[in-house]
């Protein structure tokens, strides 16, 4: 599933929304729950089909203190050495999809490549994994009831629980920030196949309130990170753009609202971890762009600002220092497409120090943080399928986590793995 940039085809009415990176193929929605593979949307054949459709320092002060801190530190110093170090960091645990047994099922993984585990094991379709906060739960999407709804197990897949039950879709399962409640879309407003709702529901299934009521797409929830507010996109004013409301479904704003009409769709909102920012993506500048915008609609901002490279997915580092997205040479094709390879950059959130940290020319998609804002993993296509690799914020060390002749994709940040070995 991509949420990089919208646009409408030229041949479709106004309620005909579509995506790609830049070219109009599929009403979004309708694909992703129909289980359009990835090659529709000119993507590689290897991505898995969606089936509804993430530094210290010591201070020293003057004369005595500057010499207790001296004396501290080299204490400390030769303590490490004595016991060979610091012991080994805990690993970032992520949760991934592949069908390396036949079936797309849930999997997990440490990402330094210990700790694999199959989570789900059916003959349905499973997708989307979201983890809780802790860590502790993954909520996903899975069609082994007969539609798609959404599910809840506890990390090491213990546990399993149904927690929507309607003939409609319902996925895209997120978290609130303290693990309480999931926020998903829905197909069950009765509004057709073309159009979806945002719902809310306590992570045990119960509490079921609407919060969207609007004849078009209502869609891609994102929680801000006090867990007040919802972000998300929607097509009610007739474009696609970001708009914010209380989790109650009061107070709703539309934050962008750019003059150039249907050539400005925005996606992929993304808040920034003290809630003050909404990364975004829009192509109202002729390709697709991040900007960034307050969370009250202020001060909206391009930050890529390259109109020869189309950028897609912000994601916040934890820390909120650095903003890593996906960018790659612009190449108009007929239809508004542009069929380029994407790699992984980071910048820091005014948009300067733009870096790339991904040297191939390959598919590079899905981008999480790990919970030190140190490493990123994401799925990439450059040993020939679809693996995991995780690599340093820096561009050093990087690794491959998975390897099977199957796919293994969507990857989502679940908090900490087992201790790593000394």
């Amino acid at each position: 599933m991509v949420h990089c940039c919208f646009c409408r085809g030229p041949d479709m009415g106004p309620d005909r929304v579509m995506i790609e990176w830049e070219g109009c193929s599929w009403n979004p929605i309708t694909l992703l729950t129909a289980g359009w593979p990835y090659d529709t949307l000119g993507l590689p054949a290897t991505e898995p089909d969606s089936a509804a459709l993430l530094r210290r320092t010591l201070p020293a002060g003057e004369g005595e203190s500057s010499m207790k801190g001296t004396v501290v530190l080299l204490f400390a110093v030769a303590l490490l050495a004595a016991c060979g170090g610091p012991p080994p960091a805990n690993p970032a645990r992520i949760a991934f999809v592949s069908n390396r047994d036949g079936n797309y099922d849930i999997y997990a993984i440490n990402d330094d490549g210990s700790g694999l585990a199959r989570l789900s094991d059916g003959l349905a379709s499973e997708h989307h994994p979201a983890c809780s906060p802790d860590g502790s739960r993954i909520a996903f999407e899975s069609t082994r009831d007969g539609n798609v709804e959404i599910y809840l197990m506890n990390a090491d897949g213990t546990g399993l629980a149904r927690l929507t039950r309607d003939p409609a879709p319902d996925f895209e399962p997120t978290w609130s920030p303290d693990g309480s409640r999931i926020a998903y879309t829905s197909f069950r407003s009765g509004n057709g196949d073309l159009f979806g709702e945002i719902y809310l529901m306590n992570a045990d299934g119960s509490g079921l309130t609407r919060l969207t009521d609007n004849p078009t797409t209502d869609a891609w929830p994102a929680w801000s990170p006090d867990g007040r507010r919802l972000a998300f996109v929607s097509d009610r004013d007739g474009e696609l753009e970001i708009y914010v409301m209380n989790t109650d479904g009061s107070n709703l704003a539309r934050l962008t609202n750019d003059p150039a009409g249907n050539r400005s769709p925005a996606g992929s909102p993304a808040w920034s971890p003290d809630g003050r920012r909404i990364a975004f993506v829009s192509s109202r500048d002729g390709t697709g762009q991040i900007y960034v915008v307050n969370a009250d609609g202020s001060a909206q901002t391009n930050l890529t600002n390259n109109p020869e490279t189309s950028n897609c997915c912000p994601a916040w580092s934890p820390d909120g220092t650095r903003i890593a997205f996906l960018s790659r040479p612009y190449e108009y094709q007929p239809g508004g497409s542009s069929r380029g390879k994407s790699a992984l950059h980071i910048m820091d959130p005014d948009g300067g120090d733009q870096t790339r940290i991904t040297d191939h020319d390959v598919w590079e998609r899905k981008l999480v943080w790990s919970p030190d804002s140190r490493r990123i993993a994401f799925e990439s296509t450059r040993d020939g399928n679809l693996e995991i690799y995780v690599i340093n914020a820096d561009g050093s060390s990087l690794t491959r986590l998975t390897n099977d002749p199957a796919d293994d994709g969507w990857p989502a940040g679940c908090g900490s793995g087992a201790p790593a070995s000394p």
